[in-house]
């Protein structure tokens, strides 16, 4: 029995009867070079995730100023170059295009110079959102979505609210929210 195992082995140890196992090199250099890739892709995640680590989070900026979140047209209006006011949300049908009925809601917060009267402004309130108001009617969608159209707004919006106001002037006008529908 012992000479029948022997018989089925040939000299080199391989069995008789089999062929022997040969690795293609080609697939040995397709292993390594997955294997490298593999290695590649992973070392660059790894970069990817530190670099998202050391970046500043949302919460992050918003816990270490609480004011800001709570009212971010309060904290803006802390500032020493001109004096901040917010305006109401405006809500006007914008003119009439091609298309459907579109509307659009604005707000904004006005800036001026360092001659603000309170009791002024609070008294022209009327006529102040009256003529944004009318001044937003006229305009299309597409005036206000077009390259300086927000721009252009602002502008009018200004030398609108300056032909009221005695003392002080509009020095800018900041968009909080801007939304054409």
């Amino acid at each position: 029995m012992a000479e029948e195992e022997n018989k089925d082995v040939t000299e080199d140890g391989g069995s008789a009867g089999k062929k022997p196992i040969t690795r293609s090199p080609v697939i040995i250099v397709l292993l390594i070079v997955n294997i490298l890739a593999l290695g590649g892709i992973a070392f660059f995640q790894l970069q990817l995730f530190d670099q998202l680590k050391k970046q500043e989070k949302v919460a992050d900026l918003l816990k270490a100023d609480k004011d800001l979140a709570e009212n971010p047209v309060k904290s803006a209006m802390k500032k020493d170059d001109g004096v901040l006011v917010p305006l109401q949300t405006f809500t006007a049908n914008l003119a009439q295009g091609d298309g459907p009925r579109r509307f659009l809601r604005l707000d904004a917060v006005l800036k001026f110079n360092e001659s603000h009267n309170k009791k002024e402004f609070e008294a022209r309130v009327p006529q102040i959102r009256d003529s944004i108001i009318s001044i937003l009617n006229s305009k299309r969608p597409r005036d206000l979505l077009e390259k300086n159209g927000k721009e252009y707004l602002k502008e009018e919006i200004k030398s609108s609210i300056n032909s009221f106001i005695i003392n002080g002037k509009v020095i800018d006008i900041f968009y909080v929210g801007f939304q054409i529908n």
